[in-house]
């Protein structure tokens, strides 16, 4: 059964636009003909999840197998969470509007350490048991009666690295590419629904599958290693991975504007650099070229169906992608006249040339990022990052030559390695690159840096190594210094706070899920984290100091807590082999050199990526000698142990040829047909504001191809002119917009192109051709006719009301304190702006005290103007009492002749 929501998502809480669930391309499946109903749900508010390309690509999927319904959820913000608590409403789906309760399935995406306080969050807001024990006790069969509890998942890189924190939280975990793991997992519920199987023979089965976890079929060794509690589940749980489809991107066009608020086509999956800072580099090996026509076709017919004005394109290293340039310059070329822009995630300087620079530019050139993660050459040695200074400069300088005058660079600081003459290397190096990109008649380059802190993840070489939060906060003050001195830069540091809390989840077993639970009890979640940092932090250290693991918590917090520390510190290296290293090094190797300091086992052990252990700590060893190792997509074999049949292989292809440039886009100008379209705005597109409107008409325009004339300028915008916003919560029967085109069309044929892609709730009444001179419908406001819905705090008779209208309309003034914006105070004569005012429904009864009515007045946009808020200030003023405005519908805008 549906929830009621009516009374929950109004106009008074936070964008109420996220939780409409009628997003374009949305998928709206019968609920009563699907034998399996899951709910995908983001644990962050809607913005980030809508858009999270992930999220989009599994919900299209799970929608296109048979008999299998994806519903979707979301964190809502804390306006919406204080009233579903209040109200005792369970936390719904967005588009059927059901509890999460009557769903059979709900998956999480979880992708940062921290992340799991907002699920805890979200399970709590839906009514279910927080654990998979308390959901356990509920038993029987898996039927999903109302004393069933759905079953819970999480998938997500944090998820696949290092599931043990959390593992109290979940049923099962989903480990890798989910593209075809969860149709799977989908049939398997099937079957044990249709068969009536125990929660237990369900996840057993589950168990079976590669890629699936069941963390209450594993227990815990005392030395925090996972192994299995009964014969019948592995050992190792394989990831999965699976090839990108380019045509599941394309879906979910929300009316919010998200974080990512465009078309993402993946064009590569894995990386196969070897940075061995990296986990998703490691987690997604190997490497996957998606073809280039299957990229060109998906961005082409993306465009088409959403409207979006920019795509991305996605890859952990797009500039790997040997066919960026040619596909790049394929899409600019074939949508060359409809002013779309490409972006770009951070890439490889050393890729970065003048053939991306070409994809990338043009009348909206967007912003532009590098990662040099090290600002000396030994660092980015250390780290393999397969970067010179001289591929450094000469990336940023054909950047700078191309036309950018700010670029964004991150750096790292914290490294295995690293020494105070490293850190100051990150202001050197960007000091030079400023003094070598200067010229006559040309801005001097700025720059963005983020000063990230290294934070050690699973499954990396570096997974066994530590930072001090002092070293941390030492470092970050030698780079202030240092940046007070030099100009053109915008520095942004990371919380030490945040790095150290990140490491000790991020590496911790399963006597965290206790912690978790806890901070998130103590106010730990995204609010905090966002508006207090200090509240969510003190959560996060009452809670560990509650579980008795500060000592634990201390050893991060120093740097203590790798296996370096494990044995004898003292141990002296060979000097014919440290001879030339730093002491910082030397000491490292001489922890080395302890046989089974590495071999301590680990919380992740048994997860089985692909990557061997072995190979980690080789090359860590590498690592401390400085050692590079090649791309092994484009040089040899690495020798990491993923390419085979379980994994697959790299698959590298070639780039085709770079298509000549057609030339940038040119504003088309031309002002040939004016046409005024007559609008409504009515049910959940109420809740729309007016910027996200604006929004929606220049999609829905490129949806229809109609032919839209644009402003000139730096940045051209559609010629399309709402004649004035209207009130978030507002209804409408009589609102005016302005289309100007470029080549005259039949209006029937405008008008059929426009209601065939706009949303029904925004009706298109009639459409008229005017002449080109005459004024836009802004210019001719004079007046606004108004339908308000108004309730009186006290029992009211239907001649109460009538004579309270009477009254108004005998009066000559009815004076009222405006304050203007500027903050002074001026008295206005409301009744010089009202022209007409009649009861057009009375209560029907004493107790009910509501009314509609009906009244016309002034909507000039010099100001003068009344407003419904005022109508009810003067029927309070002549009733001398309280009155609550319920509804505002606008009738029409009238415009002067």
């Amino acid at each position: 059964m549906a929830v009621a929501v009516e009374k929950l998502i109004t106009s008074d809480i936070l964008k109420p636009g996220r939780y409409l669930g009628n997003e374009r391309l949305a998928v709206h499946k019968a609920w009563d003909k699907a034998a399996i109903r899951w709910v995908l749900t983001y644990p962050e508010v809607y913005e980030v999840g809508a858009s999270n390309l992930g999220h989009i690509i599994l919900y299209n999927i799970l929608n296109a197998q048979p008999r299998q319904l994806c519903d979707r959820a979301y964190l809502p913000g804390k306006d919406l969470a204080d009233k579903l608590r209040e109200t005792n409403t369970p936390l719904f789906a967005v588009e059927s509007k059901r509890s999460l309760t009557e769903f059979d399935i709900l998956g999480f995406s979880l992708s940062y350490e921290l992340g799991a306080t907002n699920i805890l969050e979200m399970l709590d807001l839906a009514g279910i048991p927080l654990t998979w024990r308390e959901r356990q006790k509920a038993g029987g069969e898996f039927t999903n009666l109302q004393s069933q509890f759905p079953l819970i998942f999480a998938g997500g890189q944090t998820a696949t690295s290092n599931p043990e924190p959390y593992a109290d939280f979940f049923d099962f975990i989903a480990l890798g590419d989910g593209e075809e793991l969860l149709p799977e997992i989908g049939l398997v519920l099937e079957e044990g629904k249709q068969a009536g199987l125990s929660r237990e023979d369900i996840l057993l089965d589950l168990a079976q599958i590669p890629g699936v976890y069941v963390p209450q079929f594993y227990d815990m060794a005392e030395d925090g290693s996972v192994h299995p509690c009964r014969p019948d589940v592995p050992k190792r749980i394989l990831r999965r991975v699976a090839t990108p489809i380019p045509a599941y991107s394309i879906g979910l066009v929300p009316y919010v504007e998200t974080v990512h608020d465009r078309l993402t086509i993946e064009i590569r999956r894995g990386c196969t650099r070897g940075c061995r800072f990296c986990q998703p580099g490691m987690l997604t090996r190997p490497a996957r070229d998606v073809e280039p026509d299957k990229v060109v076709e998906a961005i082409e017919q993306g465009m088409r169906a959403t409207g979006y004005n920019e795509f991305s394109l996605l890859s952990l290293s797009c500039s790997d992608y040997l066919s960026l340039p040619a596909v790049g310059m394929e899409i600019k070329n074939r949508l060359k006249n409809e002013n779309i822009s490409l972006t770009l995630p951070s890439q490889r300087v050393d890729r970065f040339d003048e053939n991306i620079a070409n994809i990338l530019g043009g009348t909206r050139q967007g912003g532009l990022t590098f990662a040099p993660e090290a600002g000396t050459q030994r660092m980015r040695d250390i780290v393999n990052k397969g970067l010179t200074n001289e591929e450094l400069l000469r990336g940023v300088k054909t950047a700078w030559e191309q036309g950018w005058d700010k670029i964004k660079l991150y750096f790292m600081i914290g490294l295995p390695g690293e020494t105070d003459v490293d850190v100051l290397g990150i202001a050197e190096t960007v000091s030079w690159l400023q003094r070598e990109c200067r010229g006559k008649g040309r801005k001097s380059l700025n720059f963005n840096l983020t000063i990230s802190n290294f934070t050690p993840k699973p499954h990396t070489p570096f997974q066994w190594h530590s930072v001090s939060t002092t070293e941390f906060k030492r470092k970050q003050n030698l780079l202030r210094q240092e940046f007070r001195r030099m100009k053109g830069m915008k520095v942004n540091f990371t919380d030490v706070r945040i790095s150290a809390m990140e490491d000790f989840v991020g590496r911790g077993d399963r006597n965290l899920s206790k912690v978790v639970r806890r901070a998130w009890e103590l106010g730990a979640g995204m609010d905090s984290w966002y508006e207090n940092l200090d509240r969510a932090f003190s959560a996060w250290e009452n809670a560990i100091a509650g579980a008795d693991l500060n000592w634990k918590y201390r050893q991060v917090e120093n740097g203590e807590w790798n296996l370096f520390h494990a044995q004898d510190r003292n141990r002296s290296a060979d000097a014919e082999n440290t001879q030339f290293l730093t002491p910082v090094q030397t000491q490292l190797i001489a922890s080395l050199d302890t046989a089974h300091s590495l071999d301590i086992p680990l919380p992740w052990d048994h997860i089985d990526t692909g990557i061997d252990k072995k190979w980690l700590k080789e090359d860590l060893q590498r690592a401390l000698e400085a050692a590079i190792v090649p791309d092994c997509s484009f040089e040899g074999c690495s020798h990491c142990g993923v390419c085979g049949t379980d994994f697959g292989h790299n698959v590298v292809i070639e780039s085709p040829a770079i298509p000549q440039f057609a030339g940038e886009f040119v504003p088309n100008t031309t002002k040939a047909q004016r046409l005024r379209v007559w609008f409504g705005k009515q049910g959940n597109m109420a809740l729309v504001s007016h910027l996200d409107l604006i929004r929606l008409f220049d999609r829905v325009v490129r949806r229809a191809g109609l032919p839209i004339a644009f402003t000139g300028g730096f940045h051209p915008m559609p010629r399309i002119s709402v004649a004035t916003a209207l009130a978030l919560g507002a209804t409408s029967s009589g609102e005016i917009a302005d289309f100007e085109l470029t080549v005259p069309v039949d209006i029937d044929t405008f008008r059929e192109k426009l209601v065939r892609e706009m949303p029904t709730d925004i009706p298109i009444y009639n459409v008229e051709q005017i002449d080109l001179k005459t004024p836009a419908a802004t210019q001719l406001l004079e007046t606004a006719e108004y339908l308000i819905t108004v309730a009186a705090l006290e029992e009211t008779t239907p001649i109460q009301w009538q004579n309270w209208i009477d009254t108004i309309k005998a009066k000559d003034e009815l004076w009222y304190e405006h304050t203007t914006k500027s903050g002074k105070s001026q008295l206005i004569n409301l009744r010089d702006r009202l022209f007409e005012l009649e009861l057009v429904e009375t209560p029907k009864s004493i107790a009910e005290s509501i009314s509609v009515i009906r009244y016309v007045g002034s909507y000039r946009q010099d100001g003068f103007l009344l407003r419904p808020e005022q109508i009810l200030f003067m029927l309070g003023t002549v009733a001398s009492r309280e009155f609550q405005l319920l509804h505002i519908h606008r009738n029409r805008l009238i415009l002067a002749v």
